[in-house]
C-alpha cells in the first residue's frame, strides 16, 4: 500500500504533539519530517518521552527540505508564521493543512482589523477550503491549501449551522459562551497560564473583539444565508488540560419546536461520524469526547423565553485542530474519513 509523505511544521507544540500521536496510528502516512528551530537535531522522544522508539528528530523547519520530502505539511504555528511556510510549499506543489488563523478568514479587512496587520498573501484567501469537514466536504477533495477551523468556532459552528440554515431560530442576539481547556492557549511559558494561576480558577477573558469572532460570524453568516451576523462570544479559561464547552444561545423563529430542532439535527448529522446528537433536553459533556475527533451536541427550548439553548463539547487539540486536521487530509486523499482517527 503506498503511503502519502507528511511534514508537520512546529511538531514541538500541543497542536504538533497530537498529530504526531494520531498520525503515528494512521497506515496511509509516513512521517517525513517534523521541525522545531529550537529542538532541532534532538530525537522527539526528549520533548515527547511517549514517542519513544518512534525514529524521529526534530529538524530545521525549511520550506525548500519540506518540499523534497513531503506531499502534505501540517502548520501547527502561530498566527502570522503560518503563512510565512504556506506560501512557498504551495509554490513547490505541496498541499498545505493550516492549523492557524492565517487563511480562515475571506475578508482581508476583518483580517488586518483583528491581527493588527495587512494579510501577506490575499489571493490565498480566495483559494483556501476552510476545514470543517462536514459543511465543506466536497470542496475539500479537491483543495490545495484548507485553513483548518478554529478550536472554538469549530464548536460553536457545527452546533449552530443547521439551525440557522433551516431558520428555525434567528440570525440576531445570539450569544456563545464558551469554556476552553489551558491547553488551548499553546504550549508556552506565560504567567496567566501557569498551575498557581490556573489551578481553582474559572475566568472570563476577551469578552469583546476574540480574534475568534470574525470566524465564527462569517460561518454562520454563511449558513444562515445572510450577509452578515454579529453576535456576543464570551470565552472562558477552566482548569482543566484538554476540552471546549460552548452554550449557544438563540432567539426562537416563528413556529420553532423541540421536535423540530430535534429533527433538523438529526437530518444534519445522522450520516456524520465525527458528530453525535443527544437526546432532546439533555447537556453536552466534555468528559465523553476528551482524546477523540466528536463534536457531541445537546439541545432544549426554553417556551418562557423564547430561547433555543444549544451545548456543544469538543476536544480542543482532536476535533478542535488536529484531529479535524487529519479527518481533511483524508478527505485530500480519497483515504475513509476514519482513517487514524478511531
Amino acid at each position: 500500500m503506498e503511503k502519502i509523505r507528511v511534514g508537520v511544521v512546529g511538531a514541538a507544540g500541543y497542536a504538533g504533539e497530537e498529530l504526531l500521536r494520531l498520525l503515528l496510528r494512521h497506515d496511509r502516512v509516513e512521517i517525513t519530517a517534523i521541525t522545531s528551530r529550537k529542538n532541532a537535531g534532538s530525537p522527539v522522544e526528549t520533548v515527547f518521552p511517549r514517542f519513544t522508539g518512534s525514529g524521529l528528530t526534530f529538524v530545521e523547519p525549511s520550506a525548500e527540505d519540506l518540499a523534497k520530502k513531503c506531499d502534505v505539511a501540517f502548520l501547527a504555528l502561530p498566527h502570522g508564521l503560518a503563512a510565512e511556510y504556506a506560501i512557498p510549499l504551495l509554490k513547490f506543489g505541496v498541499k498545505v493543512i493550516d492549523i492557524s488563523a492565517d487563511f480562515r478568514l475571506r475578508s482581508t479587512a476583518k483580517y488586518e482589523e483583528y491581527y493588527g496587520v495587512p494579510h501577506p498573501e490575499p489571493e490565498l484567501l480566495k483559494e483556501a477550503v476552510y476545514g470543517q469537514p462536514e459543511r465543506y466536504r466536497e470542496a475539500l477533495k479537491g483543495a490545495r491549501l484548507v485553513a483548518c477551523a478554529g478550536c472554538y468556532p469549530t464548536s460553536i459552528i457545527l452546533a449552530s449551522a443547521p439551525l440557522l440554515a433551516s431558520k428555525l431560530v434567528k440570525p440576531t442576539n445570539i450569544v456563545a459562551s464558551s469554556m476552553s481547556g489551558v491547553t488551548g492557549a499553546g504550549r508556552k511559558v506565560d504567567l496567566a497560564y501557569i498551575f498557581p494561576e490556573c489551578n481553582e480558577s474559572l475566568k472570563a477573558y476577551k469578552v469583546c473583539g476574540h480574534r475568534h469572532l470574525p470566524e465564527i460570524e462569517q460561518e454562520l453568516a454563511v449558513a444562515a444565508g445572510v450577509d452578515e451576523i454579529a453576535m456576543n462570544f464570551i470565552p472562558h479559561l477552566v482548569p482543566a488540560n484538554r476540552g471546549i464547552n460552548s452554550t449557544i444561545l438563540f432567539d426562537a423563529a416563528e413556529g420553532c419546536t423541540l421536535e423540530k430542532i430535534e429533527e433538523v439535527y438529526h437530518k444534519a448529522y445522522d450520516n456524520e461520524q465525527f458528530v453525535r446528537v443527544l437526546p432532546a433536553k439533555k447537556c453536552s459533556d466534555t468528559k465523553y469526547v476528551t482524546m477523540t475527533n466528536v463534536c457531541e451536541i445537546g439541545f432544549n427550548y426554553d417556551a418562557h423565553t423564547n430561547k433555543v439553548i444549544v451545548t456543544s463539547v469538543i476536544d480542543n487539540l482532536t476535533k478542535g485542530a488536529s484531529g479535524q486536521a487529519i479527518q481533511c487530509m483524508n478527505i485530500m486523499f480519497g483515504f475513509p474519513e476514519s482513517t487514524g482517527l478511531l
